[in-house]
């Protein structure tokens, strides 16, 4: 899920234009409602409450990821192995993917504050567990949970920036707010990798619940309460899969994070295997670094090169897993190799919400919550493929699977011209 300096277009809500606005994700998206909130400023973004959004997304991409940065140490204080520790990203992620979908439908009706506030404390709460547990099935509950926290901010934070923006800034707005999934991959991660190498990787699940704790009483002070969606405002899920152009925008999703989960979990261990494992934080670094210039091109170009970008982006990271996969043993090449993945990943979370609210029209609310599920899915099955196949055949394997993964994901964006990723963009 997550996130970025990406100007994510509007989607389902501009049919609402005046008072109200939907929501793309990026990594997962939250409906629109219908319901207009307070009167927003003319020409001014409300930054205060937008940044405090962004730091929600930066609490839920950074708990979602840390484990990346602190597997082995992670692995050792738990008694289990690499993989097996590998599989709290797994298991945060189906927390997610199993419950965005209901959990958006039953809380619809809440009001949004309300709602954010609830999840951030679940945040909190979830990661205190894990700073402490000294119990593999209780970190894994905990992660559990944090995936159930995930699902139902995911489900709500674009679409709450979108609504507290005017209609010709929501984009931007959306842009601000989903900042937090790179500054948690090029500042979040690095930082908890060395605090876990430096005093213990519960070190840094303790600051994660810090971060929570302070974010609760931003929210409450700067965020403005808007009402939830009304009764019956959803469109159903099976409806939606027959629009044209969604089902090849959730299927690309699934291939491309899939692929890229099954390489980053494990990517300190992959290091390791390459004899660079000294520079796991740096080259996490430099992996966010390039996912921020990736999502900053990608706001400058979406409105008119969305398939173009999608393409180029799947490219980058390709040519980054193959560089990875050369065992050069060479810190160069693997920063190269990590600055290309990260260019050509950066603007994906907003690029595939974009596509399918274009493609969802009246159905974008569902089919960007469906989107959300769909993308936890991915990040599970690739927490547990990248397992097995470093049990199985070693960390070799990992690069040249995610080089085949992407080749259906370039075939279906190919072929999806007319809609999912057409020629001539038509915003929702």
């Amino acid at each position: 899920m997550s996130n970025h300096a990406t100007a994510a277009p509007d989607s389902a809500a501009t049919t609402h234009a005046t008072t109200t606005s939907a929501s793309p994700e990026s990594a997962s998206p939250e409906s629109a409602s219908p319901e207009s909130g307070p009167p927003k400023p003319a020409g001014r973004l409300p930054l205060p409450a937008l940044l405090a959004l962004a730091t929600a997304v930066f609490v839920t991409s950074l708990t979602e990821t840390l484990p990346a940065g602190v597997l082995p140490a992670m692995s050792a204080d738990l008694a289990v192995g690499e993989a097996a520790a590998g599989q709290s990203v797994t298991v945060y992620a189906l927390g997610t993917a199993l419950t965005a979908v209901p959990l958006a439908a039953r809380t619809a009706g809440w009001r949004r504050k309300h709602l954010l506030l609830t999840s951030v404390a679940g945040f909190a709460a979830a990661n205190t567990v894990t700073a402490v547990s000294s119990s593999y099935a209780l970190t894994m509950g905990a992660r559990f949970l944090a995936g159930v926290a995930a699902g139902v901010a995911w489900a709500l934070l674009a679409g709450y920036a979108r609504r507290l923006a005017p209609p010709h800034l929501q984009g931007r707005a959306v842009a601000v707010a989903m900042t937090g999934i790179p500054l948690a991959l090029s500042l979040g991660v690095p930082a908890g990798t060395f605090l876990g190498a430096a005093v213990g990787w519960r070190v840094a699940f303790t600051a994660m619940t810090v971060i929570a704790a302070g974010l609760l009483g931003w929210i409450a002070l700067a965020v403005p309460d808007l009402p939830g969606e009304p009764r019956g405002g959803r469109a159903p899920a099976a409806r939606t899969l027959k629009v044209p152009g969604v089902l090849p925008v959730l299927s690309v999703t699934f291939a491309l994070v899939l692929a890229h989960t099954v390489l980053y979990t494990y990517v300190a261990a992959y290091l390791d295997h390459l004899g660079t494992g000294g520079s796991t934080g740096l080259v996490l670094l430099v992996f966010g670094a390039a996912s921020l210039a990736g999502i900053w091109l990608t706001g400058r170009h979406i409105d008119r090169r969305l398939r173009v970008l999608t393409l180029a982006g799947t490219a980058l990271v390709a040519v980054g897993a193959a560089a990875l996969a050369v065992p050069a043993g060479s810190t160069a090449l693997v920063l190269v190799a990590a600055a290309l993945w990260g260019l050509g990943w950066g603007g994906a979370p907003t690029l595939l919400q974009t596509a399918v609210a274009d493609a969802g029209g009246d159905a974008a609310d569902t089919a960007q919550t469906m989107l959300v599920s769909l993308w936890n899915a991915a990040m599970a099955a690739g927490g547990l493929a990248g397992g097995l196949l470093l049990d199985l055949l070693g960390a070799g394997a990992l690069p040249w699977s995610v080089l085949l993964l992407l080749v259906p994901v370039v075939a279906v964006v190919t072929g999806a011209r007319a809609h999912g990723f057409p020629v001539h963009r038509r915003p929702a």
